[in-house]
C-alpha cells in the first residue's frame, strides 16, 4: 500500500515523531561545515532530498546560497515554500532529477538527512542525483550506520518505515554502478550512530579520502558480510531484554512507579519486542504538543506533555529516546534532585 506522508496518527494512536531541537543544532552545525569544506559560492544551488520543513536548507539560504527541498509530504511542502524555502512536492527519482536540471540548472551540492532509509528504489534516486549533479558538484546524505545498530544492540531502529540498513561498502558499489564515485565517510552522532556519505561524478577533481577503506575494513572486521554473524546479533538482542526486564521488574516488585521520557517510532519496537506495557510503564512524557492526548501502538502506554514528569513524579524514568539520553537528563536535573532516578536501557541498561 502506498500512505500518504502527511498521516501522523490513526484512532489517536501515535505513528511518527517530530523533529528534535538537538537535531536543528546538528543542521546548523552541518550547513556551515559543508559550505566550508566545499567552498560553496554565494549564488551556487542546493538541493536537499526529503526536505521536510526546509530547516536544512535555511541555513544554506542565510550562507548565500539558492535552495530547493524536495518532499513528498503536501502540506509540509506547502508550509516550507509559504516560509521561503522553495519545495517541489514529490518523491526525488531520476526522471524528477532530470526534469530538475532543466528547472533550476546543475545542482552545485545535493544533500539528504535520514531518508535514504526510507527509499525502496535507492538505486533510482542516485541516478536522478547524477543527472542534476553538476560536474564539480557533490552528494552528500547522512544516514543511520548498521555497525552502530549492531555494535550498541540499537535494535529498535529496525521498524516498518525503515527499509534498508546501511554500511559504506555497498554504498561504494552503488555509486559504482550509477555513474558516481565515493569520496569520503564520517562516522556521526545522530540516532545513536550515523555515517555521512560524501560522492562525486565518477572521475571527479576531489581524491578518495581514506576514511572510505578504513570503515569498509571496520565492517568486515565485525563479520557484518557474513550471514551467521547478523543470527548472532537476535541472541544479544535476548540477552539485553532479559537484563533490562529483570531490573524493571525489581523496581516495581519493590512497590516504585515507573514513567518513561520520549515517543519516537523507535519505542514501538523497543516496547513490543520485549513486551513492556502499562503493566510496566504509567505513561510517557514528550516535548512534542502533537503527541500529547495520543497512545503508543500495541502497549498502548498514553503520551501526555513533559510537565506531566513533575507533577505525577515517576520514581524512575525510562528513556526511550535513548539516543538523546545525556541531553534530557542535563535538561531534568531538578527531577534528579528531587529523588526521581533515569533508566537508561542502551546499549547496557543502567539506573542513573
Amino acid at each position: 500500500h502506498v500512505v500518504d506522508p502527511q498521516i501522523l496518527y490513526q484512532n489517536d494512536y501515535l505513528y511518527v515523531s517530530g523533529t528534535s531541537s538537538q537535531f536543528v543544532r546538528h543542521l546548523e552545525r552541518y550547513a556551515t561545515d559543508m559550505m566550508q569544506r566545499f567552498e560553496l559560492a554565494p549564488g551556487a544551488l542546493v538541493a536537499d532530498i526529503g526536505s521536510n520543513d526546509g530547516t536544512c536548507l535555511s541555513f544554506f539560504q542565510s550562507g548565500g546560497m539558492k535552495v530547493v527541498g524536495i518532499d513528498p509530504a503536501t502540506e509540509i511542502a506547502q508550509a516550507a515554500s509559504a516560509r521561503g524555502i522553495e519545495t517541489v512536492n514529490a518523491f526525488f527519482s531520476q526522471s524528477l532529477g532530470g526534469e530538475l536540471r532543466e528547472r533550476y540548472g546543475p545542482a552545485a551540492f545535493i544533500t539528504s538527512h535520514n531518508a535514504c532509509a526510507h527509499i525502496d528504489d535507492l538505486e533510482g534516486v542516485v541516478r536522478g542525483v547524477a543527472e542534476w549533479l553538476a560536474d564539480d558538484g557533490v552528494f552528500v546524505l547522512e544516514v543511520g550506520y548498521f555497525v552502530d545498530v549492531f555494535s550498541k544492540l540499537f535494535f529498535d531502529t529496525i521498524y516498518h518505515e525503515h527499509l534498508d540498513y546501511h554500511t559504506v561498502a555497498p554504498f561504494r558499489a552503488l555509486f559504482e554502478r550509477t555513474g558516481m564515485e565515493l569520496i569520503g565517510a564520517q562516522r556521526i552522532s545522530p540516532q545513536g550512530g550515523s555515517i555521512r556519505i560524501m560522492a562525486q561524478k565518477a572521475k571527479g577533481q576531489r581524491p578518495v579520502d581514506k576514511s572510505v577503506n578504513e570503515l569498509i575494513q571496520l565492517e568486515h572486521e565485525l563479520g557484518l558480510d557474513r550471514a551467521e554473524t547478523i543470527a548472532d546479533y537476535g541472541d544479544r538482542i535476548a540477552n539485553l531484554g532479559e537484563r533490562l526486564l529483570t531490573m524493571l521488574k525489581a523496581i516495581k516488585a519493590k512497590g516504585a512507579s515507573i514513567g518513561a521520557f520520549g515517543a519516537p517510532t523507535k519505542a514501538v519496537t523497543f516496547l513490543t519486542h520485549f513486551g513492556l506495557g502499562v503493566d510496566v510503564l504509567d505513561f510517557v512524557v514528550d516535548d512534542n504538543p502533537m503527541k500529547h492526548g495520543r497512545f503508543l501502538p500495541v502497549s498502548h502506554i498514553p503520551v501526555v506533555a513533559t510537565d506531566e514528569l513533575y507533577s505525577r513524579r515517576p520514581d524512575y524514568t525510562l528513556i526511550l529516546a535513548w539516543n538523546f539520553a545525556e541531553p534530557i537528563m542535563a535538561a531534568h536535573e531538578r527531577y534528579v534532585r528531587e529523588g526521581g532516578h533515569f533508566v537508561v536501557p542502551m546499549p547496557e541498561p543502567r539506573i542513573v
